[in-house]
C-alpha cells in the first residue's frame, strides 16, 4: 500500500511538467501565477510518520528499547495569508501509528516471560496542528518554506479510561498531549495544482504515561516522563 501511494504521488506529479518546459529550465513557464494571492485556499496531504517516546528515568540503569514503525497520515489544509511571505495554516489529520515497547529483564523481580517483556502502543491520533509558514520568494516554480507552530494530539487508543494496567497486559497513556513543531518543505507549482513535500519534527511538551496502580510496577515504576517525538513526511496538495 505505501508503495501504491508513492508511486500515485510522483505521478502526479510528474503529470503536472507534462506540458512545461520543467522548473529548473532557465526561462520556465510560470504556473499558477496568481494562486497564492488568493487570502484563503484548501488542500489535503497524504504521508508517513514514524513516532518514538524520548523516556526519563528516575533511577540509572538499562533503558527500555522501542521499536518504531512507519505509520500513515491523511488530512486538510486550510491556509490564511496574513501577508505575502508569511501564512497561518490549520492542518488537522488522523495518523495510525504503532511503538513497540522491550523491557530489559532487570526491571522484573522473576525471569520474565517474552510476553511480560512486550508491550505494544497503538495510536490512532487526531492531530490539530496550527503553524506559521514563512515562504522564500518564488523562483520560477518553486518556492521553499519554514514552518512551525503547536499542536494538539487525541489519541483515541490510550486506553485512558481502563482500570486495568499491565498486569493485565494493559498499556494506558493519557488521551491529550501537546506539542510544538517545526519543518521545512518547498512548494512545486505545476500547470493544474500546487504540490509541496515537507519534513517535520512533533517534539511533545507534557508527560504522557498514566502509571500502574503499583507504584512499584516494573513497567512504569521507574518512568520519571515519557513524551512523544516524531517525523512526519507529509505530501501536500492546493
Amino acid at each position: 500500500m505505501k508503495k501504491i501511494i508513492v508511486l500515485l504521488l510522483l505521478a502526479l506529479t510528474i503529470k503536472g511538467y507534462t506540458q512545461t518546459k520543467g522548473i529548473f529550465s532557465k526561462d520556465p513557464i510560470i504556473n499558477l501565477e496568481n494562486f497564492q494571492k488568493q487570502k484563503l485556499y484548501f488542500g489535503f496531504y497524504l504521508g508517513f510518520n514514524s513516532y518514538d517516546f524520548k523516556i526519563n528515568y528516575k533511577t540509572v540503569g538499562e533503558n527500555i528499547l522501542i521499536k518504531k514503525n512507519t505509520g500513515f497520515n491523511v488530512g486538510l489544509v486550510a491556509d490564511l495569508k496574513l501577508q505575502e511571505y508569511v501564512s497561518l495554516r490549520f492542518e488537522p489529520g488522523l495518523y495510525y501509528t504503532l511503538r513497540v515497547f522491550n523491557y530489559p529483564d532487570s526491571y522484573f523481580a522473576t525471569t520474565p516471560t517474552s510476553s511480560q517483556k512486550i508491550r505494544e502502543v497503538n495510536s490512532t491520533n487526531i492531530h490539530f496542528p496550527l503553524l506559521l509558514k514563512f515562504s522564500s520568494l518564488r523562483t520560477g516554480n518553486i518556492r521553499p518554506y519554514i514552518l512551525g507552530g503547536v499542536s494538539a494530539t487525541l489519541n483515541l487508543s490510550s486506553n485512558s479510561k481502563s482500570k486495568d494496567d499491565n498486569l493485565e497486559n494493559r498499556f494506558r497513556v493519557k488521551p491529550w498531549t501537546t506539542n510544538y513543531e517545526l519543518g521545512l518543505g518547498i512548494d512545486i507549482f505545476s500547470e493544474y495544482f500546487i504540490f509541496s513535500p515537507s519534513i517535520r519534527g512533533v517534539f511533545g511538551i507534557n508527560d504522557e504515561l498514566i502509571r500502574d496502580n503499583d507504584p512499584n510496577s516494573p513497567w512504569t515504576g521507574n518512568i520519571e516522563s515519557m513524551k512523544t517525538r516524531a517525523v512526519f513526511i507529509n505530501f501536500t496538495f492546493h
